[in-house]
């Protein structure tokens, strides 16, 4: 039995040194970790008019290169100049709504408005495009509402941003300066003082129809006043012409392209310095 007892006294000791060194040994020796996988290159592409591209791609091809205007608002190289100050560039395009010479004046570098000569066209005609124009009202005021400054750009001879003397200068919002006309208020009133120049920088999606004359994309604006937003890519959902005090127009079909237009409204309103950029649909 002492024996016995001796041989299993011995084998705990051992177990308990045995335990020790373990102990001692998992102090001392790091775990032992699995290096972690290298992460996959990150390849993304994109798909564009041109083709599919790797992101960062140099080989895809890059804008084509115009030259801008010298100065702020003048004429970009791809520009098609429709007024650039002279009587010349005035006879050369642009007509009346028929076609023939207009009655409108040119007046120390602008072209002016002349009651009852009626709207003023380009003879080139446009889609969808970036149309640059500087307006002035008449510096002595006379009238009020509707009755002051007023006049108007159509896009595609149809869609009319309003112009207006609306410096201090109370009527309905949505047909003061730079609304849509009946359709959207401008952002914020952008005007400067009647006399001053000031400029239009507009952006215009065309609307498209189908053969049987329904509207297949709506139009949309974006338009700048003296630099200012005033109309933020906002979709037309029917015309802007009038036909009485308290409605609006359907759409009418147009075909692809129309001229740019201005309105006579019986104020003797300027204009110079009128550009546009024909842009893809």
């Amino acid at each position: 039995m002492r024996k016995m007892f001796f041989v299993a006294v011995a084998v705990a000791m051992l177990g308990i040194v045995a335990g020790c060194a373990t102990k001692e040994a998992a102090k001392t020796e790091p775990a032992k970790v699995e290096p972690a996988a290298e992460p996959k290159p990150l390849t993304q592409y994109v798909d564009t008019p041109t083709g599919r591209w790797m992101v960062h791609d140099e080989a895809r091809p890059a804008p084509t290169i115009i030259t801008p205007g010298a100065e702020c608002g003048s004429a970009p190289s791809d520009a098609v100049v429709l007024f650039d100050g002279t009587e010349d560039s005035m006879k050369a395009n642009w007509t009346d709504t028929k076609g023939n010479p207009t009655k409108w004046v040119f007046r120390d570098g602008a072209m002016e408005s002349v009651e009852k000569a009626g709207y003023i066209q380009s003879k080139q005609q446009f889609g969808s495009c970036q149309v640059h124009l500087e307006f002035a009202t008449p510096s002595t005021v006379k009238g009020s509402g509707q009755g002051r400054g007023n006049s108007g750009v159509f896009l595609q001879g149809d869609f009319e941003i309003q112009v207006l003397d609306s410096y201090d200068n109370k009527t309905y919002p949505d047909g003061q300066c730079g609304a849509l006309y009946g359709r959207f208020v401008p952002l914020v009133n952008a005007c400067r003082k009647p006399g001053e120049w000031q400029s239009f920088d507009i952006i215009y999606h065309r609307a498209m129809f189908d053969k049987d004359g329904k509207v297949t994309r709506k139009p949309t604006f974006t338009a700048f006043q003296n630099g200012v937003l005033i109309q933020d890519h906002v979709t037309l959902e029917g015309g802007t012409q009038w036909i009485n005090a308290h409605a609006v127009t359907d759409f009418r079909p147009l075909p692809d392209k129309g001229p740019l237009q201005f309105q006579d409204h019986g104020n003797p309103v300027r204009f110079r310095n009128v550009w546009v950029r024909e842009l893809k649909d």
